[in-house]
């Protein structure tokens, strides 16, 4: 149970932790709202659903590595980078089946989401029965915990998260033009096929950043909820990725201080229900689309790609 002195103390922000973790957990729900802009326009949120589950089995693989050669089975950065490798693993699966005839994008996914996952659960179920006592801590990374995060941990989860918040930003041109119009983008000379390879490297990066704070399961709902709901605020792209980012900080760094003050709840569930709730809100009282300001669900305007 938390006291009154612990209380205050995570109220007012004293504790050096708190900060940066708060701090980490802003950072990545931008990042996540940013990339997710795109994911949402190019209506490919299973790919990112995909990713996130199968970040399991290269967690588990990297768990069992790490243990067979005497190391932590808890390091940090093992255990993520087992995690990006399996997630680069099935994106480079989806693109291979799709180019095989009569293989559809939606199949694909959903092909490599269940095969990946369910080889993950096989694994978590070996290292269960190893009786290593350090099992519990791959929680963290399917719910999410704040509270089992160190400071190292949360400046790690905040650069990769403004690391891939700085190249969206650098491509932003490019993306909007091949999200918009692929085959314009090819007349103009753009690498769309590289371009769209970087899309997949951003969401794996937010992906992995996040497992931590959010957890593989409900990491989609970071890549997706806030897009959704800055779309009802706006329908010009600039303005729609900038709520979108604001509205993904908003909900980490609420949803990681609420999971602080209530010791023992996870993060990642917190955290969506935060932006879960703004999106609820956003669908009432949206300026561009909201249902109480006289719009009809037909006559939604079109997203712009530049403000005017």
């Amino acid at each position: 149970m938390v006291g009154i002195a612990d209380l205050w103390s995570l109220l007012s922000l004293q504790d050096y932790n708190t900060r940066v973790t708060l701090l980490g957990a802003g950072c990545l729900g931008a990042a996540a709202g940013l990339v997710g802009t795109f994911l949402v326009l190019r209506r490919r949120a299973l790919m990112a659903d995909t990713l996130g589950h199968s970040t399991l089995p290269g967690i588990a693989i990297a768990f069992l590595v790490l243990v067979a050669v005497g190391g932590s089975p808890r390091s940090q950065p093992g255990l993520m980078f087992g995690a990006a490798a399996s997630a680069c693993l099935a994106a480079w699966l989806v693109a291979a089946m799709q180019r095989l005839p009569q293989v559809r994008e939606d199949a694909a996914l959903a092909s490599v989401l269940g095969a990946l996952f369910g080889f993950g659960l096989v694994a978590l179920g070996v290292i269960q029965q190893l009786g290593t006592g350090s099992a519990a801590g791959l929680d963290a990374f399917i719910e999410g915990s704040i509270a089992s995060m160190s400071a190292g941990d949360a400046w790690t989860m905040a650069a990769l998260a403004l690391g891939g918040t700085i190249v969206t930003l650098a491509l932003f041109k490019e993306f909007t033009v091949i999200a918009f119009d692929r085959e314009l983008a090819q007349l103009q000379g753009l690498p769309v096929r590289r371009l769209e390879f970087a899309q997949l490297l951003l969401v794996v990066l937010v992906t992995v950043a996040g497992l931590r704070a959010v957890g593989l399961i409900l990491i989609i709902a970071m890549l997706v909820i806030p897009p959704a709901a800055a779309r009802r605020w706006s329908d010009r792209l600039p303005r729609v990725a900038a709520y979108s980012a604001a509205i993904g900080a908003i909900s980490g760094i609420a949803g990681a201080w609420i999971s602080a003050l209530a010791n023992g709840l996870p993060s990642g569930p917190l955290i969506v229900l935060v932006a879960a709730a703004i999106f609820g809100l956003s669908l009432l009282f949206g300026s561009a689309q909201g249902t109480l300001r006289g719009r009809r669900a037909g006559s939604a305007p079109r997203l712009q790609t530049e403000a005017r």
